[in-house]
């Protein structure tokens, strides 16, 4: 398994549990991941760094003062 975090604006978006797919975008020397539809962004990554799996299972949902963290866990 795998976990990988990701940021969240707004809460109440997803709940513990959720499964969501994650669709992959690219940037010039990385990849970026959005969860659902939009709900929350991952940071960059590099081609080894790749996630494989097309979705996800939401297993915790952190408030930080820097804002809503999304804990997803991938079967990679």
């Amino acid at each position: 398994m795998r976990k990988i975090e990701f940021k969240m604006e707004r809460t109440g978006l997803v709940q513990e549990g959720d499964v969501l797919p994650v669709t992959e975008g690219k940037l010039p020397n990385s990849y970026y991941y959005t969860l659902g539809n939009a709900y929350a962004m991952s940071a960059n990554f590099t081609y080894q760094e790749r996630i494989v799996s097309k979705e996800g299972i939401v297993r915790e949902i952190k408030n930080t003062p820097k804002g809503f963290f999304v804990t997803v866990e991938f079967d990679e």
